[in-house]
């Protein structure tokens, strides 16, 4: 009898896991405006940028409050990619490049609420950043013909990141050593979007079974998180090295797009608004019932 009901509570713990397969929370609008857009996470700070009458705004969400995020000198428009610990990347519009207006990368630290400009030296049609990890900051630069170069900045060095043969490179996410992003893989017209993982010496092209463009945007030690389309549809993506996994909103009709990932959170946007995703670790809640399994044989 004692092994009996064991063996039942090792059903009901694994069937749990997977009833927590669909943890979907939507984030609530940045106060009074009408549409938020979720891009990065870390730990239970989401960054991110809303729209209003005056322009496009950054954002900090702590799971309580919102921070509105302005970068001095914009025209109007600054948009909040990624954040570790207190300091938060994106761009901003600006009237001080060599033809006019351009966008710049900044660095915000939240503890002095200071603003650092980023701008490669290379990047005469404009400087994005996309995502930081520590010290180290990717993004795209844009040179005089206005094609894309991935960058690596440690703060003080710009190292140029070309996926080979592509026509323009997008760097994305970094965790540690690892860099995510996509790159186009001909010019102008019919370019098609392809994820690539790299590791500090070698790229690894990542395409989602069947998909017509995939992009990758985040990645947490060994997890990658993205967009894949297939026809007119445009879903999410968490992908372990292994095994894809599509991830797709409770109502978004028009689409799931994945953006940031830290832990098991992942932010993203879908049709209705932002979204906030947990994922389950239902290998750790069987073990820990075989675990029980195990005790209870012994005695």
């Amino acid at each position: 009898m004692k092994r009996l009901i064991t063996i039942c509570a090792v059903v009901v713990l694994f069937s749990s896991a997977y009833a927590m397969a669909d943890t979907w929370t939507t984030l609530n609008n940045y106060p009074w405006e009408a549409y938020t857009t979720g891009r990065g996470i870390s730990g239970n700070s989401i960054v991110g940028y809303y729209q209003n009458s005056s322009g496009i705004h950054g954002c900090l969400y702590d799971g309580t409050s919102w921070t509105t995020l302005d970068c001095p000198g914009t025209v109007g428009i600054t948009e909040a990619y990624s954040i570790s610990g207190n300091s938060i990347v994106g761009t901003y519009e600006n009237n001080t490049g060599l033809h006019g207006l351009i966008y710049d990368g900044f660095l915000y630290n939240v503890t002095t609420q200071s603003w650092t400009q980023l701008r490669n030296p290379g990047g005469v049609w404009g400087t994005e950043a996309y995502g930081i990890s520590g010290s180290n900051i990717v993004g795209t630069y844009f040179d005089s013909q206005a094609d894309g170069h991935g960058f690596l900045y440690n703060g003080k060095n710009w190292t140029t990141l070309d996926y080979p043969g592509a026509s323009d490179t997008f760097a994305y996410g970094i965790s540690g050593n690892s860099i995510v992003g996509y790159y186009w893989d001909s010019s102008e017209v019919g370019q098609v979007g392809h994820g690539f993982l790299y590791n500090g010496s070698s790229y690894t092209a990542l395409n989602y079974p069947g998909a017509i463009d995939t992009y990758a945007y985040g990645i947490s030690g060994s997890s990658i998180v993205g967009t894949y389309v297939t026809g007119s549809s445009t879903h999410g993506f968490l992908y372990n090295g292994t095994s894809w996994t599509t991830l797709d909103c409770p109502g978004g009709v028009w689409g799931t797009e994945a953006y940031g990932i830290s832990g098991n959170s992942i932010v993203g946007t879908y049709s209705g608004g932002s979204f906030l995703y947990t994922v389950p670790e239902p290998a750790t809640l069987l073990l820990f019932a075989l675990g029980g399994l195990a005790l209870r044989r012994n005695k």
